[in-house]
């Protein structure tokens, strides 16, 4: 069996980023925590509007709000990652760039579209790639 040239490992590597990409996003809005969990380095660390501009560290930030009580999966939630950009930084690492959509429908009925900004940094560990830092912003 050939060997894949460089650029079909770069390629490969870039789908499966963005696949994982949208699994974790699904996952969120699913309350996936297994899932969720496992796509992420359990020394993950975050900026987001959550924390009100402070680094937070580790998955329990995260988990709370898994389990909130009466939280239910949000199926009528999408996520659709738009303009993404995926770096390679050597075979280990990489930095996934996206506008993240959010399309859901509020109390009263009314379907709306959310925006984020969000840069995520992977990490391949024992050959799997795991989510190890984000950057999330709000677009009011």
């Amino acid at each position: 069996m050939p060997h894949a040239t460089p650029d079909a490992a770069a390629e490969a590597a870039r789908d499966e980023l963005l696949r994982l990409s949208q699994q974790l996003l699904d996952s969120i809005s699913q309350g996936d925590w297994p899932t969720y969990e496992a796509l992420c380095h359990p020394e993950l660390t975050a900026f987001e509007p959550e924390a009100r501009g402070q680094l937070v560290a580790g998955l329990d930030f995260h988990r709370y709000y898994f389990d909130l009580p009466g939280r239910q999966p949000a199926p009528h939630r999408r996520n659709t990652i738009t303009a993404p950009v995926v770096q390679l930084l050597g075979s280990e690492a990489a930095v996934v760039t996206y506008v993240r959509l959010v399309q859901f429908v509020d109390d009263v009925g009314h379907s709306q579209t959310a925006r984020f900004e969000e840069t995520r940094v992977w990490q391949r560990i024992d050959g799997h790639w795991r989510h190890m830092h984000f950057h999330r912003s709000s677009n009011p």
